[in-house]
């Protein structure tokens, strides 16, 4: 027998099995084959089903309950719950409420939630896990899990660690990692990876191919600006820096040391920054940073800063620029300060504050 004639007999099979299916109003039962429908329970989709334990079915229309978990051969839709997993081996419609797990062989439209997984192929609606969401195919919709979401293409994921998927016409939020083919907008508690992102990227590390608006520290983008670059403040902090980001958005990162102290001064630097253009060679570039200065045992500082900084593009790829900076200071009283000149400042508690005008100036190369 052929390929081909082996599908079409499997197809007549499976047709006149449905249509052999008779329904039934109730279908009340401990566990299979306990039940008003006894041992050909699988042969009747039924209205109304309810279980101490367990229950097997051929199909469910309304009502489906049971203690610990439902199988379910044929498709359900209303409502279907269970103490611990729900199995449906076809289509599911409506609400699907299981206390660990709900399993369903084809799509799934409304609504999934589980305490543990909800699996389906593709679907529409909303999914709702404690752990994870995995459907491989479509999902039109939103998928939220403590964990992980994984689809194809999908509307929103919302996950504590993990999302992936090959495109998100809407949202993609996970406290660590988003993985996209294409996206619209990104947020990450660390990394955010995507080809083409219409909206923006939030996260500590952001790489794309396309991306005109990233916010992070760290970004990647193909075509877009990355450069490495030399700085001194008007407190002798010096830092090799590396800035990085779209057409109008961009990341700092920095460290160094500060050169006016006795005992060396280890200092980092992270930042945000934005582009004003105003020529091909010449903009103005806004940033706002935080910086801390330490030497590891006992001396600390910690300072905020808003930077306004006309910059020059003198090659197509050194630029230098230098500008005005408001600062914030905060250091214990023990210290030696690195300002002499407040415009405000205040001591209590063992624990020194100030604001105060500065400047700051460097260089950089464009990678």
């Amino acid at each position: 027998m052929t390929k081909k004639a082996l599908q079409l007999a499997a197809g007549l099979l499976l047709s006149i099995s449905t249509f052999a299916q008779e329904e039934r109003p109730f279908h009340i039962g401990l566990i299979y084959p306990i039940s008003s429908n006894g041992i050909n329970a699988k042969d009747y989709v039924n209205y109304c089903s309810m279980h101490a334990i367990g229950g097997l079915s051929g199909g469910e229309r309304g009502f489906c309950a049971s203690g610990f978990g439902n199988v379910i051969s044929g498709c359900a839709t209303g409502f279907t719950a269970a103490g611990f997993a729900n199995i449906i081996q076809e289509h599911a419609g409506g609400a699907q409420v299981a206390g660990f797990m709900n399993c369903i062989g084809s799509d799934a439209d409304g609504v999934q939630a589980a305490g543990f997984m909800n699996l389906s192929s593709s679907g529409s609606g909303a999914q709702l896990a404690g752990f994870a969401n995995i459907t491989p195919g479509n999902y039109d919709g939103f998928q939220a899990a403590g964990f992980m979401n994984l689809s194809c293409n999908t509307d929103v994921q919302i996950a504590g660690f993990m999302n992936t998927a090959s495109k998100v016409e809407g949202l993609q939020a996970s406290g660590f990692i988003n993985v996209a083919g294409d996206a619209n907008s990104q947020i990450a508690g660390f990394i955010n990876v995507a080809g083409k992102v219409k909206g923006t990227q939030i996260g500590f590390i952001n790489i794309a191919e396309e991306n005109d608006n990233p916010i992070g520290i760290v970004n990647i983008v193909r075509n877009a600006e990355k450069s490495l670059g030399v700085t001194v403040d008007e407190s002798l902090t010096a830092l090799a820096t590396f800035r990085s980001g779209g057409k109008n958005m961009y990341g700092i990162i920095g460290a160094g040391y500060n050169l006016s102290q006795d005992d060396i001064l280890w200092a980092i630097e992270t930042g945000l920054g934005v582009h004003a253009n105003i020529s091909k060679s010449f903009r103005i570039n806004f940033e706002v940073v935080a910086s801390s200065l330490t030497n590891f045992y006992e001396d600390a500082y910690f300072k905020s800063s808003i930077r306004a900084l006309p910059s020059l593009m003198i090659t197509d790829r050194w630029e230098i620029f230098a500008g005005p900076t408001f600062t914030f200071t905060e250091y214990d009283v023990h210290n030696d300060g690195l300002e002499a000149n407040y415009l405000w400042s205040n001591t209590s508690w063992n624990s020194f504050i100030g604001f105060h005008f500065g400047a700051m100036g460097g260089v950089q190369v464009h990678l």
